[in-house]
């Protein structure tokens, strides 16, 4: 069981995370939900298409215009409660590492904190202890926030995988936080390679088989880009592959961009494992 905010999730129910980014540089939008009423409009659509989290970020994960703690504040808290005063029952995620930020969140009614960034501030898990919220627990290969790989090598990239990972969750569950509100994520494209990525979703069962339930943010990402030479808004088909393979492997928790495409495609995938049944089933039957 998955237990975030109001929500209780089953072990074979994939769960929709959207992502809504309170930035003007974001890598994928370019800004289109920076400003309240679009943003607002754009969780409105995801709760309307399946999503039963949306994940807000003031920060751009790549490199760009400095972005202190304050602004990251100003742009998600108020946010996060205007959300929460309109969708009660929806599970609030914030993308942040920085644990001040994190406080602001919390106070304004956000479920879950998700570090992308590895626990790089380990005052963030503390804050999730301190208020009952979930935590997403991330490998990014000891890279520091908005910094993009180079070079970068591991001996076994799963293994350093679950190690960082499994770490990270029993550290939070030692500090406090519900073991059943803590997932752990390979982190795509984060202290990472295309071909390390590659492995780590080839390899997803290995962090599905450690029992802590496992998050993927593949939505659009350079290793889908570069794997089929695709720039950012031709990466959907990739990406929708790359969600197949890695239901049919066990991941739990989908960040996306496109909700009600990623939704068919878990449904299908949750059908032919047989944890479905078919929304209609007339065929032979007529």
């Amino acid at each position: 069981m998955l237990r975030l905010g109001r929500r209780e999730f089953g072990e074979h129910e994939p769960v929709i995370m959207a992502i809504v980014n309170r930035t003007p540089d974001s890598f994928y939008d370019q800004g289109a939900t920076f400003r309240d009423e679009p943003a607002l409009a754009r969780v409105e659509q995801a709760v309307a298409e399946g999503a039963a989290i949306v994940d807000i970020g003031g920060v751009k994960a790549g490199p760009g215009e400095e972005v202190d703690a304050a602004e990251e504040i100003r742009r998600t808290a108020g946010f996060v409660a205007e959300v929460r005063r309109r969708h009660p029952d929806v599970v609030i995620s914030v993308d942040t590492w920085r644990h001040e930020v994190g406080e602001a969140v919390c106070e304004a009614g956000a479920d879950v904190l998700n570090d992308a960034w590895g626990g790089v501030d380990p005052r963030l898990a503390e804050v999730a202890a301190r208020y009952g919220v979930g935590l997403v627990c991330t490998h990014a290969g000891g890279a520091e926030p908005r910094t993009r790989p180079h070079r970068v090598g591991y001996d076994d990239v799963m293994a350093d995988v679950l190690r960082v990972t499994v770490g990270l969750a029993e550290r939070a569950v030692a500090l406090g936080v519900r073991r059943d509100a803590v997932m752990i994520d390979p982190g795509h494209d984060f202290g990472k390679n295309t071909r390390h990525s590659l492995e780590a979703t080839r390899r997803l069962d290995e962090m599905v088989a450690t029992g802590w339930p496992v998050l993927v943010s593949l939505s659009n990402k350079d290793f889908v880009g570069e794997t089929l030479d695709r720039p950012v808004k031709e990466r959907l088909v990739g990406t929708l592959a790359t969600t197949a393979v890695s239901a049919w492997l066990g991941a739990r928790v989908y960040r996306v961009h496109e909700v009600a495409e990623t939704r068919q495609v878990l449904d299908m995938v949750a059908s032919i494992a047989g944890h479905r049944p078919p929304a209609v089933a007339r065929r032979g039957l007529a």
